[in-house]
């Protein structure tokens, strides 16, 4: 009966992200790859008998907003092959497999080593995976993006926004400053950068007053 179930959720999940989520042609190899080291795994660790333990939800930070979906596009475009791996990313994300989203995107800065789009979204799914948390790894990524575009205004936004959620408002304050300090007056996200900006200031002297 438990495999039976194994094999039933592995279908539907296929058929979600084929179906619904549009994944790309592109990924339903990688997508194939991990539900069959799911049912390995599950072959040689899982045991049906055993009594169900509740999983802890991921905390918010983990989850894909929607709105810094938009942002992201209008960024960094909503077509082609660099967009259809982030997309591919911002599903698995929208599914809680964080972990699946940082294999795409190390599959896509692989293949497209010299995209900064691509750096920009790793750098965004190691944030994510890591519960908002910039790491190492998530640095180096937007650090790379910026090298290879440094007019690029994802770079320093994604960057600033990972600095912001691991609490370090004063570097991500300067960083969105000197973004909106170059960006034009027409560009599609400079009312969300002067609000995240201005909020951003708000909370520093927030935690400044006694």
């Amino acid at each position: 009966m438990g495999w039976i179930i194994v094999l039933g959720m592995a279908a539907l999940a296929w058929l979600v992200l084929w179906k619904l989520a549009k994944v790309p042609r592109m990924s339903w190899e990688l997508i194939g790859a991990a539900l069959l080291l799911g049912l390995a795994g599950y072959a040689l660790q899982g045991n049906p008998g055993l009594a169900g333990t509740p999983v802890k939800p991921r905390s918010q930070a983990a989850e894909v907003d929607t709105a810094l979906v938009e942002q992201r596009k209008a960024m960094m475009g909503r077509f082609g092959t660099e967009a259809q791996w982030l997309d591919t990313a911002d599903t698995f994300g929208r599914l809680g497999s964080t972990r699946d989203a940082v294999t795409v995107m190390r599959g896509g800065v692989k293949e497209h080593p010299r995209s900064a789009d691509l750096w920009v979204g790793l750098g965004n799914a190691l944030v994510n995976h890591g519960d908002g948390m910039m790491s190492p790894a998530a640095q180096f990524a937007f650090q790379r993006a910026a090298q290879l575009s440094p007019e690029h205004p994802g770079p320093p936004f994604f960057m600033g926004l990972a600095l912001a959620q691991s609490g370090q408002l004063d570097k991500a304050v300067v960083l969105w400053e000197e973004l909106l300090a170059k960006t034009p007056p027409e560009a599609p996200w400079r009312a969300d950068l002067e609000m995240r900006l201005n909020a951003l200031r708000g909370q520093m002297s927030g935690a400044r007053a006694p």
